[in-house]
């Protein structure tokens, strides 16, 4: 399964959801640390969710984090969060 599916299966199944938006940024980082061929190093992830409200930046980040886990977060070179409640 890729890696953006994963991110997207684990962040639905840890919080209610709203908006979600997964997006392989990969390519873009060609020659850049942490590139590998094939992508699927760098994301960013924009997640709407009722959970982070009244969270500050930090706990959100550390949520998400969390609800990913520590193998696929090992995985991943650069993650992008934009959340809001």
């Amino acid at each position: 399964m890729p890696i953006s599916d994963q991110i997207e299966t684990a962040l639905r199944a840890a919080f209610a959801v709203t908006e979600l938006r997964v997006e392989d940024v990969s390519e873009a980082h060609r020659g850049h640390a942490g590139f590998r061929e094939g992508g699927e190093t760098h994301f960013d992830v924009a997640i709407c969710a009722p959970d982070f409200a009244g969270l500050s930046r930090l706990a959100k980040h550390r949520a998400v984090h969390a609800a990913l886990g520590a193998d696929l977060i090992g995985r991943i070179h650069a993650l992008s969060l934009d959340i809001t409640p």
